[in-house]
């Protein structure tokens, strides 16, 4: 069937414009528009504040997987009682206080070497190994918040949102693509240990200082990353492997004067760790007073990566440990593989300081006596949650095959947890 041809615009000729300057087609003696005015710097720094809808309905999926973990711990507290018999269910409060919580609660409360006590005492806890950036926070919260478990799961709750809004603008920018956001927030917030990101715990706090750091190195802004940079350096040491991707970016993007002049700001992150050190010695005699707390409470001390490999693997499958502990040290070994994966893909795609994070990441982690934790971490990994979008955007059933297969073993991580057992 003959198909007509697209109906064609008449040809104007524009109406001539005024003597007195109005617009073409404006009354005669109307007052002429101004032209737009640029935005202004002020009003331009703060729309990045400003919610879009994107940032929105990344907020809407973190509430909605924080009503979900907080509906299974309510579940944990009915079905799984300290005691059997009970017939009322813990606190809904109760299941997130294990075991890594206990040591920020007491650094919070009595602080780092109560009533004289510390590494000389029998039956020493460790807890210099933890950095104070969390405990003050906690401290801090507690001033407001009467109960010190809500205190704690406040932080998480309000460092995890802005975690996640700092990951989708990581995202987007990364990958210019204005669904990407949604879709690394969603594999993070789904991923095997997303239970940590509502617990107690670091890790949430250290991603809301992290990641806008990272965002704030991206755009140029230097001052506000160094700033961030050295907070989150209090909450982890990984921090110190932040600051090192930091310096990386930093040397492979400044161009000028102008922008070198910016260097100085590169030194503020040495400030918390140097902090930290100079407290522990003045009531040690120890600058890696940390260090050796690591080595003496779990194992941290040097080994090479085959050896570290090795006890790990032993740990995991020859059964020398109860089945619920080797089960944990067979995700160590699942989760270093993905680690070098990573590290891989990003050296392959030349994204040179995002590699230098996840392998000093993993050179730490991967030479202790076995793995420890390293399931925990890749929530700190956040070229991992961006890769899993860009391919997602590429493959879409990579979502859906992530859910169905994630989804069940995060759940079953977070009632590990939950339930007091050691999930990483």
């Amino acid at each position: 069937m003959p198909v007509s041809a697209p109906h064609r615009r008449a040809a104007t000729t524009p109406a001539p414009a005024p003597a007195d300057g109005s617009p073409a087609g404006a009354p005669a003696g109307a007052r002429p528009a101004r032209p737009a005015r640029p935005p202004e710097p002020r009003r331009a720094g703060r729309a990045r504040f400003r919610l879009g809808p994107a940032d929105r309905e990344v907020l809407w999926l973190y509430l909605a997987t924080r009503i979900g973990i907080w509906a299974t711990a309510g579940a944990v507290g009915w079905l799984f009682p300290a005691d059997g018999q009970s017939h009322r269910p813990a606190s809904l409060l109760g299941p997130w206080q294990q075991w890594d919580w206990g040591l920020y609660l007491r650094i919070a409360q009595d602080g780092y070497f109560p009533a004289g006590a510390g590494p000389w005492t029998t039956g020493w806890d460790n807890r210099e190994a933890f950095l104070p950036g969390f405990p003050l926070t906690l401290r801090a919260v507690h001033a407001v918040v009467p109960s010190w478990a809500a205190a704690g799961a406040l932080i998480s709750f309000v460092a995890g949102a802005i975690a996640v809004l700092a990951l989708a603008r990581i995202a987007r920018d990364r990958l210019s693509d204005t669904d990407a956001g949604r879709r690394a927030v969603l594999f993070l917030l789904v991923s095997p240990c997303a239970v940590f990101l509502a617990a107690g715990y670091t890790e949430s706090l250290f991603l809301a200082l992290a990641l806008p750091a990272w965002l704030a190195a991206q755009r140029g802004n230097w001052p506000a990353a160094a700033v961030l940079a050295c907070l989150a350096c209090s909450v982890r040491i990984t921090g110190l492997f932040l600051v090192a991707a930091l310096a990386l970016h930093f040397v492979l993007t400044a161009r000028g004067r102008r922008d070198w002049r910016a260097a100085p700001w590169l030194l503020l992150p040495a400030l918390a760790p140097g902090a930290y050190s100079w407290f522990l010695q003045s009531r040690t005699g120890d600058w890696m007073a940390w260090k050796h707390a690591q080595e003496r409470g779990w194992y941290r001390d040097f080994h090479t990566p085959w050896e570290a490999w090795s006890n790990t693997w032993t740990a995991a499958f020859q059964h020398t440990q109860p089945t619920g502990y080797a089960l944990m040290w067979q995700a160590e070994l699942l989760a270093m593989l993905v680690g070098v994966v990573l590290l891989a893909v990003l050296l392959r795609a030349r994204r040179w300081p995002e590699a230098l994070y996840i392998a000093l990441t993993l050179w730490a982690l991967g030479t202790s006596y076995w793995y420890t934790s390293i399931p925990r971490s890749t929530l700190l990994w956040w070229p991992l949650w961006i890769a899993l979008a860009a391919w997602s955007a590429r493959r879409p059933r990579v979502e859906s095959t992530y859910l169905y297969v994630v989804g069940p073993v995060c759940v079953t991580v977070a009632i590990t947890f939950l339930t007091g057992r050691w999930a990483g």
